[in-house]
């Protein structure tokens, strides 16, 4: 059974950071992609980042492209995601999970979602 942990969401200003963490269970994390996705409400759920097993083949939705930054430490089986410069727009429930795929993943590869964390972004 997958176990996905989230953390780090929270209420932050327009231009703000937050750095969101996923701690996944060791076998799923060691033979996985991973990902970040996110879901405001009323909209489907949007493939924010992507990122292989070795961390080299990286994805990034064209919304967030250049604002944030994903990535992985293996040793501790978690996955990041830095948001730096954040909009409004960003407001929405942020979920990881793993990909079926170790190196090449899509969006549609990615079956099994965490609790989730909000991030809201306001003045």
């Amino acid at each position: 059974q997958v176990q996905l942990v989230e953390s780090g969401g929270g209420l932050v200003q327009p231009g703000g950071s937050l750095r969101l963490s996923c701690a996944a269970s060791g076998r799923t994390f060691s033979n996985s992609a991973m990902g970040w996705f996110r879901q405001a409400p009323g909209t489907e759920r949007e493939f924010v980042a992507g990122i292989d097993l070795g961390g080299t083949n990286i994805y990034y939705a064209d919304s967030v492209k250049g604002r944030f930054t994903i990535s992985r430490d293996n040793a501790k089986n978690t996955v990041y995601l830095q948001m730096n410069s954040l909009k409004p727009e960003d407001t929405a429930v942020y979920y990881c999970a793993p990909s079926r795929e170790k190196y090449y993943y899509t969006a549609r590869s990615f079956d099994s979602w965490g609790q989730g964390t909000q991030v809201t972004v306001s003045s």
